[in-house]
């Protein structure tokens, strides 16, 4: 009756506008270069736009969208997978550098873009080539329900449901058939010493071990479940579909009265190690963590005020509210922030306490499920909600002044939010969400299996020091449309009236005066096509075809970066292959060469130069030659220089070659940086 009420209030408001208002359209190519300078080309077409009267979180969106494009990691034929670590480690899946724990999130991020081809090619990778290999815990097939939610592609949907359903019955090994719960050892929950694996070390360790009952991997799995149901629901398949919703109903009720501690009034996890001096079997971990919050993310919870008190406790300076973040366990804890693990002298990842950005995504998208549609919140309010998510958006910062800078790391110190790992492979670290967060909780998109868009903004009222006087976000696509959503307090930031409207493919069909809830009718269409041009130049083993070899600086990582499929621009991180710098007197040419091994059709390049300023520029002049006829031939003399932190494309006609290479001519006393060379037939 709620949903029938506001889509008649929606369509009334429809009936009574007459003609389309002016929106308050944003300038999509100038925000574009003013965030993303010469890479802005990327992004113009993909991102939705969003601005604030909150300028710190409109920079940290924007950020959020260089992390997602830096991680996108080219396979060539095999499209594109997202990675959560700019440098390789020793866990990842090789040689792709995929990890499943991060799915959801990436996903989740990715399923917002208007180019679709991100996520459906990290989708196909996962299910396809055996991407998602369970190293760790996930909710990827929840994700790519959600994706669904988003886009309404019915096909991309179900596109791997054998599959699935084959993934989630090899969980059954993580099983306990006596307890009808799912356990998992922490590590492999990508969440190394928590309480349970500290104390099944008797505190001296807990990287390894531990193994318990968890309300994160059991909420996954309802999660998992439930989605492929309404997978199989879509394909026809009833037997299917009532044997995953069976399952999550049953699994649902172990969670609620085996996790749930009437003690510590929280989910908490319960040993499952039957041979250990310092715990036992079945028994409850004896603090909480903020893992307890997660069945609210998957909505395991009823809608009761004995479950909403557990909230208490992230309010609690006592408990999980750390002065910058949300704790992973309460300071009560006899471990608490202890140091257990280091690299050399640095200190390693642990879940003891620090900040992890990872759970602290999770823990927001549960509190705007709990503000959304639940009428026991507990003591949480809107205002909470924005409170800590800006919490949230200032871990992102590093420095002060002048100095300050966007670099989100793995974990932060709970009191201080400082970094705590530091090393290289924490920097724009992609184990976490921000801008679902603020596409569904703060502008409030809700997305639907139904022809229905649904919005509900979780902003406090203005009297509240948390709220937003004004926001827009555009440029979203949903259901193959493009939607935008604009609030304005009092009418005086855009000038076209209070309150909060939809558009929807640029024509306004829903307002109210006031925050709220509006649903509105929009029926889908077909999304576009995606396009998928093949890089050819990409190789992730070092010794085979195609291989690269340069002029200067012949180390065989050096070379072999330039054609490994990445392409970023952040400082601190290299990526690329780094020629020698030119001598202060004079110019040098330096180059760059392929060898496919074969001959390869080719008539476009992507070139991607680094520039910083200081040590490296780019090229005065370039360009291409490919080797035809026994000798090399130039293919392409473009006259302007290339850019610099961004993508230059290069075209000639159409030839069949073997080896292609780039001549530059450096400046004097600066090195040349390339970060990717990519080739294409089309």
């Amino acid at each position: 009756m709620r949903a029938m009420r506001m889509l008649l209030l929606a369509g009334a408001a429809m009936l009574g506008m007459g003609a389309a208002s002016p929106s308050p359209v944003m300038d999509r190519a100038a925000i574009a270069t003013q965030r993303f300078g010469n890479d802005a080309a990327w992004y113009r077409d993909r991102i939705p736009y969003f601005e604030s009267a909150d300028p710190r979180l409109d920079a940290v969106y924007y950020y959020r969208w260089q992390i997602y494009r830096g991680h996108q990691r080219d396979l060539g034929k095999d499209g594109y997978i997202t990675t959560e670590f700019f440098d390789d480690v020793d866990w990842q899946r090789h040689p792709y550098a995929s990890l499943n724990d991060a799915s959801g999130f990436h996903i989740g991020e990715g399923r917002w873009l208007n180019d679709r081809r991100f996520t459906d090619d990290y989708i196909n990778f996962m299910y396809e080539s055996g991407g998602n290999d369970r190293h760790f815990t996930d909710h990827m097939a929840d994700s790519v329900w959600g994706r669904y939610l988003v886009d309404g592609n019915r096909d991309g949907a179900v596109r791997h449901l054998p599959v699935m359903n084959h993934i989630y019955r090899l969980w059954d090994v993580q099983f306990d058939f006596d307890k009808g719960l799912y356990f998992v050892e922490p590590l492999l929950d990508a969440t190394e010493y928590t309480v349970s694996s500290i104390d099944a070390s008797g505190g001296k360790d807990g990287f390894r071990g531990g193994d318990a009952f968890r309300p994160s991997v059991n909420a996954y799995m309802v999660a998992n479940a439930r989605a492929l149901a309404k997978m199989a629901t879509l394909t026809g398949d009833k037997a299917m579909a009532a044997d995953y919703s069976a399952r999550a109903d049953a699994l649902q009720k172990r969670i609620l009265a085996d996790l749930w501690s009437d003690k510590l009034t929280h989910f908490i996890d319960r040993h499952q190690s039957r041979k250990n001096e310092h715990v036992s079997y079945w028994e409850p971990i004896r603090n909480r963590e903020l893992v307890g919050y997660l069945p609210w993310m998957f909505d395991v919870v009823p809608d009761d005020a004995k479950y909403a008190a557990a909230w208490a406790h992230l309010l609690d300076p006592a408990s999980l509210a750390g002065k910058a973040g949300m704790r992973t366990v309460e300071a009560s804890y006899e471990y608490y922030m202890r140091q257990y693990r280091y690299l050399g002298t640095d200190p390693e990842c642990q879940w003891n306490g620090p900040i992890w950005p990872y759970q602290t995504t999770q823990v927001l998208h549960a509190m705007a499920n709990l503000l959304d549609h639940r009428t026991h919140s507990g003591p949480i309010t809107r205002s909470d909600y924005m409170r800590l998510l800006r919490q949230y958006a200032a871990l992102h910062y590093q420095g002060s002044g002048k100095d300050e800078r966007l670099d989100l790391e793995e974990n932060y110190h709970p009191e201080t939010g400082k970094p705590i790992v530091g090393l290289d492979r924490s920097h724009h670290y992609f184990h976490s969400g921000f801008n679902d967060l603020i596409l569904t909780g703060l502008v409030g998109i809700r997305p639907r299996a139904d022809d229905v868009l649904e919005v509900n903004p979780l902003l406090p009222d203005a009297a509240d020091p948390q709220s937003l006087a004004w926001f827009r976000v555009q440029d979203v696509p949903y259901h193959g449309h493009k939607i935008a959503v604009t609030w304005d307090a009092d009418g005086s930031h855009y000038k076209r009236g209070k309150g909060l409207s939809i558009e929807v493919d640029g024509r306004e069909v829903a307002r109210r005066a006031t925050l709220g809830r509006l649903e509105v009718p929009v029926a889908r269409v077909p999304t576009a096509p995606i396009a998928r041009p093949i890089n050819r130049a990409v190789q992730l083993v070092r010794s085979q075809f195609p291989k690269g070899s340069a002029s200067s600086n012949t180390d065989p990582e050096n070379v072999h970066d330039a054609i490994d499929g990445r392409t970023w621009f952040f400082p601190e991180l290299p990526n690329g292959w780094s020629s020698v710098p030119s001598p202060a007197s004079a110019a040098t040419e330096q180059w760059y060469a392929i060898d496919f091994g074969q001959p390869t059709d080719l008539s476009r390049a992507e070139l991607a130069f680094f520039a910083d300023g200081a040590r490296f520029a780019v090229p005065q002049s370039y360009r291409l030659q490919a080797w035809v006829a026994e000798r090399w031939q130039d293919i392409a003399t473009p006259k302007d220089s290339p850019v610099a932190n961004g993508v230059t494309d290069v075209r000639w006609p159409a030839l069949r070659t073997s080896r292609v290479r780039v001549l530059l001519t450096q400046p004097r006393g600066k090195a040349t940086r390339l970060a990717e060379f990519k080739l294409f037939e089309d």
